[in-house]
């Protein structure tokens, strides 16, 4: 879990700096390849979180 939890922060810091890089050079960030592999990468990595929170809350009980 915490192996999950440091990659998720080191892709949202990835994320961010290209996101502040691409804004000082007034690029489109929907339009920016690598934004969008980024951004899908976090977004499969928050599912995987959430789906492992879930179960362990389940557990729980």
């Amino acid at each position: 879990m915490k192996d999950l939890e440091r990659e998720l922060e080191a892709e949202r810091q990835r994320m961010n700096e290209l996101g502040r890089r691409l804004m000082e050079q007034s690029h489109s960030l929907a339009e920016h390849q690598e934004m969008q592999e980024l951004s899908q990468k976090v977004d499969q990595l928050v599912i995987r979180y959430q789906r492992i929170k879930h179960i362990q809350k389940q557990q729980e009980r």
